[in-house]
């Protein structure tokens, strides 16, 4: 068994005052000195944490002993370490910002949940859309086969990009995923509301259909990019390829960064040496950046900065950068 455990889990259920159960909530996670991150609002609660495994299964079993969340399902993982730094519990408007005007409560609206040997088969057919439900930088890290990226930077501009493209899938059979399935909840709902008259979702997300004994995992290409220190798990247990591309040319990645300039803050693949080379600035801006955080952290000298960007053929105005 290993040290440490990491549980992803949600549960769509009423809580009266979500700010007070955040507070109680913090207290007892604390009291088992678990680390992580919960949401917590009216319509439920949504959680990531990780601690010794006895700490997260005394967690898990008080959970299920209270009537109020008995009924859910916990995905773990073993992990050799804690993959928190801290222990946040923060009340929220709602668990996922959809930001809709007329908000889904998939207590009453949602898709078809399929097995994951039922969405294997809905990747297969040629008459299925399959549609993540997730950011861009998750599925460049990881995907299933076939599956159509949305050209947005945030869930909640998911609904006004299938508004846009919408004559592409309306007479389809649509299919969707997200990490651990509380995203295509509310997504799949508002789908069917919007006319979609074939909608399912991967019940427990990717998480659960990379443990799944009959598909293990096959049809993903990647990794999973998990909210933790992790950043990515494997999912494909048959045939696993990478498929992530370096930001900068183009080879095989999975390492993530966030670009260094901290108004940017765009997560992008990228290799030690290229962010070496390209001072971790996404574009010419960003590595020009006054605030780069790059050459904050490796203390470069202004010399040392502007030759760094010269070397790429590009221009540094030595007037309009300090260091100080």
């Amino acid at each position: 068994m290993s040290t440490y455990q990491v549980l992803l889990y949600y549960l769509y259920v009423p809580i009266e005052d979500p700010e007070s159960f955040a507070k109680e909530h913090l207290a007892f996670c604390k009291s088992l000195n678990l680390k992580g991150r919960i949401l917590i609002a009216n319509e439920g609660i949504n959680g990531t944490l990780s601690g010794l495994t006895e700490d997260t299964e005394a967690y898990m079993t008080a959970m299920h002993n209270s009537e109020q969340f008995k009924d859910i399902f916990f995905k773990i993982d073993p992990s050799e370490e804690q993959t928190f730094k801290k222990m946040f519990v923060r009340p929220r408007p709602e668990l996922v910002s959809l930001s809709l005007e007329d908000d889904i409560n998939p207590l009453e609206l949602t898709g078809q949940y399929l097995s994951p040997g039922e969405f294997k088969e809905a990747i297969l057919d040629d008459d299925t859309i399959v549609i993540d439900a997730r950011n861009d930088y998750e599925y460049d890290l990881g995907h299933f086969r076939g599956a159509v990226r949305p050209d947005i930077r945030n869930f909640r501009e998911l609904p006004q990009w299938i508004r846009d493209n919408k004559e592409k899938f309306k007479d389809k059979r649509v299919v969707t995923y997200c990490t651990g399935g509380i995203r295509c909840e509310k997504f799949s709902g508002w789908l069917v509301r919007e006319g979609f008259n074939d909608v399912g979702q991967l019940h427990g997300g990717i998480a659960t259909y990379g443990k799944d004994p009959e598909v293990q995992g096959e049809l993903w290409d990647g990794a999973m990019y998990v909210f933790d220190e992790r950043i990515s798990v494997p999912i494909n247990q048959v045939n696993p390829v990478i498929v992530g591309k370096d930001w900068f040319d183009g080879t095989p990645s999975e390492r993530y960064v966030n670009c260094a300039n901290p108004e940017c803050n765009r997560q992008i693949l990228c290799s030690e040496k290229n962010e070496e080379k390209y001072l971790r600035g996404c574009s010419h801006e960003c590595r020009v950046h006054s605030r780069n955080r790059y050459v904050v952290e490796e203390n470069l000298a202004l010399d040392a900065w502007k030759q760094a960007v010269e070397s790429l053929g590009e221009t540094f105005d030595m007037t309009s950068h300090s260091l100080s």
